[in-house]
């Protein structure tokens, strides 16, 4: 009996409340040190401990870049352009009372003078105007032994002096350069006044990859780079006040916002104008950790569909061992009120209790994300807020209250007869009242955590229709044993005879212990495959040979010298296309203009030109997903399966390229899935033929320069008109941030794994007094307690393949949806994997079984027995 109630309960209801609660206090003392309520404990102090450790990192990641996300920028917005900005936009800046500044970037080759050596490197070159910037501030270093940069403080506003440069350190190590020495930009040389350690409004890009030289805006025209055929991007910044008052912030606020509407509606109509935000202020690594993102939120999600298991798991097992003490409760006066309120509110003191225990771990344990993402983000982290302590304390109470009240609060209905006929008052299986909490909580819990409809609504989907199946075809199986039992009786040992028996004899048993084993092998085996195919995917992305220099403005009668040279340095295998500008004109003989979309993705691809390609073979690393890549068909395109979806191509669509002047029309015949994070060559749209005399061309090439060569420079010095991007450092920070999110998730997976343990013992615990109860019959019979032992082995390794097997079956479709609908990756499961499943389920009920009833066989008879009386 939880406690003996108090013969002069109070009858009315406030009384009572305040009786309950009292009750309520000292059941849950009691209950935690028996450890009846200690799985449900841990269950929920493990989902708590998930979401939090994930939510408090998220948390901590948006304030810090909302924070810094101007600084990122160099100003509150950008307006960009491949022409100068037209003065209008600076115009109106100026007349909304707002700052600004200009930058122009571009890419060229930064030389050592020739008594140096000459040595040649790509460099992306930035002026400033003499305000630049706007926000943040530009910081200057000292270049150690060792390469790496001690910050010696901050730049001057505007930049270096007339005449000097500020470099990145990769320029000076490669040029073998010092500060105070030279560097030639073009046909104008600059002093090398200091070293960059960070930039602010560094940005993205293909470009920025390369060693930084930054110098003023008006000393851009002695360096003859800027022509008028030249690629370079503009930008003018704008900016409110610099360190504005609240009240000037929230006057600036409004006209910032005019300024960004009234800015946006003139770039759609002037030709290689766009406009960006804050909100845009950091997409370098977005695609690796937005899918990363999503996976924490699948393991953090499954860790509390999990606990919702057990949870419901070990409330019903503990519903049903207090019975019979409920009925001697009913038959001493508790009324049904005061006993509900005790259950309710103990479920609630066990659901705060575990939320705060939860939120500590999960605090604690998101301290290691920090340590290994918060580098990918390059800012310093602020607190975090209150929203994911909210979100502990809410699903904390969810899952209890949810999950585990249902069950329990049928014990205030138990009969008081019950004392005499044990049969009556037992656990109804499902309720109305039940089915709505139950469904409303998981609806909550849902939307609490996945925040993403498509991967919610597939793990939901995904594990109902999992259970469902898991107890259809757990019943066919248990049929299925019983005919077989039926046929072979007499001729099989004893313990399988026995076995065999214990499971057909309640087959509602035996379906339900299925169905919580399957459900915690199926998220196990879920997250393995998930996990293991996304690594795949990401490593695959930048293997260990991926190339490390790209080469462009190969003219065609270089090809055959340029490619011996790289096979004389022992350059054994290279990307080679060729590659042309054009721009898209008409679409099905229609002419197309920016204009005639609304998504800005399309708008900026109709505004900038293309690079084609032709190659008789798709390249080895695109997949072709619709349509036929035909070697040597005329008139053929083969399109990127993302510029289609953007543009609205189709197979069969028409498409009509200017290429300086050149028109070439063509109809699309195949569309490609093509990486774009990949270290390959990759373009847009490609014609399926070796040969296409009429286009104007260049080549580009990829390559993994060996270990010990000098190529940059003896490219350079051979094929002048080339350019060499060296991009060692980006692909080894590609890398590193791999191999850091990798950590994590890997880190987030032993919550997970911790949970699904948890249920495969809560689904074998509900049995526990059962078993005990048979075999203590079958032990007063004769039986021995090795021949028990046996059966016991039996019992949980069938139970454990059949489940493994339905898991990993249910995985495989699963894990099909989220990788193709969520995650985007090839799904590449393998075809053994429901053999693999049946040999771990089997192992993983044994040890579980083998922990959670253990003691069950060594308990005496007769103190069994007597229970039973």
């Amino acid at each position: 009996m939880p406690v003996s109630p108090s013969p002069s309960l109070p009858a009315t209801s406030a009384a009572v409340s305040v009786s309950a609660w009292r009750w309520a206090l000292v059941q849950t003392r009691r209950d935690l040190r028996a450890g009846s309520m200690r799985f449900l404990l841990l269950a929920v102090v493990l989902a708590v401990a998930a979401l939090t450790a994930v939510a408090f990192f998220a948390d901590r990641i948006e304030r810090g870049l909302s924070r810094d996300a101007a600084q990122l920028l160099g100003g509150d917005a950008v307006v960009l352009a491949d022409q100068p900005v037209p003065d209008e936009f600076a115009k109106r800046a100026t007349a909304a009372g707002l700052r600004t500044a200009r930058t122009a970037v571009f890419a060229s080759m930064a030389r050592a003078p020739d008594e140096q050596g000459g040595e040649a490197k790509l460099a992306a070159i930035k002026a400033i105007s003499p305000n630049h910037p706007l926000r943040g501030r530009l910081t200057l270093g000292r270049l150690a032994a060792d390469g790496s940069v001690q910050p010696t403080g901050p730049g001057a506003i505007g930049g270096p002096p007339p005449g000097h440069a500020w470099v990145d350190p990769g320029l000076l190590l490669g040029l073998k350069l010092k500060v105070g020495g030279r560097v030639w930009l073009g046909e104008a040389s600059f002093v090398i006044d200091a070293v960059i350690a960070s930039e602010p409004d560094r940005g993205a890009g293909f470009m920025n990859f390369s060693p930084r030289v930054m110098v003023r805006e008006a000393d851009l025209p002695a360096t003859q780079l800027v022509q008028p055929a030249s690629r370079v991007t503009y930008r003018l910044l704008v900016a409110g006040a610099e360190r504005p008052s609240r009240d000037v912030a929230r006057t600036e606020a409004p006209l910032l916002a005019r300024f960004v509407s009234d800015s946006q509606a003139l770039a759609r109509s002037a030709r290689g104008v766009r406009v960006e935000t804050l909100e845009q202020g950091r997409p370098e690594m977005r695609a690796t950790l937005d899918r990363a993102g999503l996976f924490l939120r699948l393991v953090a999600l499954l860790a509390a569909l999990l606990s919702a298991v057990a949870v419901a798991l070990v409330s019903r097992d503990f519903a049903q061992r207090r019975l019979d003490d409920c009925a001697l409760l009913r038959v001493l006066g508790v009324p049904q009120r005061t006993m509900a309120w005790a259950y309710t509110w103990q479920f609630l003191f066990m659901g705060v209790l575990a939320s705060v225990l939860g939120l500590g771990l999960g605090w604690a344990f998101h301290l290691v994300f920090v340590d290994l993402l918060a580098g990918l983000v390059g800012v310093d982290l602020p607190s975090a807020g209150l929203q994911p302590v909210a979100l502990g304390l809410v699903v904390g109470v969810l899952l209890t209250v949810g999950f585990g009240l249902p069950p329990v609060l049928q014990l205030a209905r138990v009969p008081p007869l019950r004392v005499l006929r044990r049969e009556l008052g037992a656990l109804r299986p499902l309720s109305l009242g039940m089915g709505v909490l139950g469904g409303a909580a998981l609806l909550g819990l849902l939307m609490a955590v996945a925040r993403d409809i498509q991967l919610g609504g597939i793990a939901l989907g995904g594990f109902v229709g999992a259970m469902l199946a898991f107890a259809v075809l757990g019943g066919l199986a248990v049929q299925a044993l019983r005919v077989l039992a039926q046929r072979l009786a007499g001729r099989m040992p004893t313990w399988w005879t026995l076995g065999t028996r214990q499971l057909t004899a309640q087959p509602g048993h035996t379906i339900v212990q299925v169905c919580a084993l399957g459900v915690g092998l199926l998220a196990l085996m879920l997250l393995v495959l998930i996990r293991t195919d996304l690594i795949a995917s990401w490593r695959s992305a930048t293997p260990p040979d991926a190339p490390n220099r790209f080469v462009i403005n190969i003219q065609p009668d270089q090809v055959e010298a340029f490619q011996h040279t790289l096979r004389e340095a022992g350059v054994t295998g290279f990307d080679w296309y060729p590659m042309s500008r054009a721009r898209l004109v008409a679409i099905n003989g229609k002419a197309v203009q920016p204009k005639d979309h609304t998504e800005e993705r399309a708008q900026r691809l109709l505004d900038r030109e293309f690079n084609l390609s032709h190659a008789a073979r798709a390249p080895s690393h695109n997949t072709v997903v619709s349509g036929r890549y035909l070697p040597e068909e005329p008139g053929a395109y083969s399109v990127e399966e993302g510029l289609a979806k953007t543009l609205g191509l189709k197979l069969g669509d028409r498409l009509r390229f200017d290429m300086a002047g050149h028109v070439e029309e063509g109809r699309i015949t195949s569309l490609r899935k093509v990486d774009w994070s990949s270290m390959r060559v990759n373009f847009f749209v490609m014609a399926p033929s070796r040969q296409m005399p009429a286009w104007p061309v260049s080549h580009i090439t990829a390559f993994r320069m060996p270990p010990g060569a000098k190529l940059d420079s003896q490219l350079v010095q051979q094929f002048p008109n080339v350019t060499v991007v060296d991009v060692s450092a980006t692909l080894a920070q590609l890398q590193s941030v791999l191999t850091q999110v990798i950590t994590a998730v890997e880190f987030l997976f032993v919550f997970t794994l911790a949970a699904g343990l948890i249920v495969l013992m809560a689904g074998l615990m509900t049995s526990r007094e059962r078993r005990a109860r048979e075999w203590a019959i079958l032990r007063s019979l004769g039986a021995t307690q090795k021949l028990l032992a046996q059966v016991q082995r039996f019992e949980l390794i069938g139970l454990g393949a059949l489940a493994g097997t339905l898991a990993s079956v249910a995985a495989l479709g699963v894990g099909w949806a989220l990788s193709s609908r969520v995650f985007d990756f090839p799904w590449q499961p393998p075809l053994v994997w429901p053999l693999i499943g049946a040999a771990v389920g089997a192992v993983l009920a044994w040890v579980a079984g083998w922990w959670t009833l253990r003691g069950v066989l060594g308990r005496p008879v007769a103190q069994t027995l007597r229970q039973l009386d």
